[in-house]
């Protein structure tokens, strides 16, 4: 199992935004096996983490043209900076309920 881990500061926030990270979220985990994406904000500063059972997935959803087209955006208008790091889980322990 890995995790994508995408952290960024904002330069703004609006409605494009917030649709094309929806839309992006749907078909990473419709058409390339993402198996959760979690998203929190604080202030302008955002981190996401998306799970995935190989890394040739991760791989293949880079490489994506809608998600390259919003890559492009991110870098030009979305995003003063911003990390991404793809780490594999060795342990996992959690409680559910």
């Amino acid at each position: 199992m890995y995790a994508v881990i995408f952290r960024a500061e904002l330069n703004e926030l609006n409605e494009n935004y917030s649709e094309t990270a929806a839309r992006m979220r749907e078909r990473a985990m419709s058409k390339y096996g993402c198996t959760e994406f979690i998203s929190v904000m604080e202030g302008m500063q955002e981190i996401a983490i998306s799970y995935w059972e190989t890394e040739e997935q991760i791989k293949q959803w880079k490489q994506d043209s809608e998600h390259l087209a919003a890559q492009e955006l991110g870098r030009s208008r979305w995003y003063k900076s911003y990390c991404v790091q793809v780490v594999e889980i060795i342990r996992e322990s959690s409680r559910r309920t």
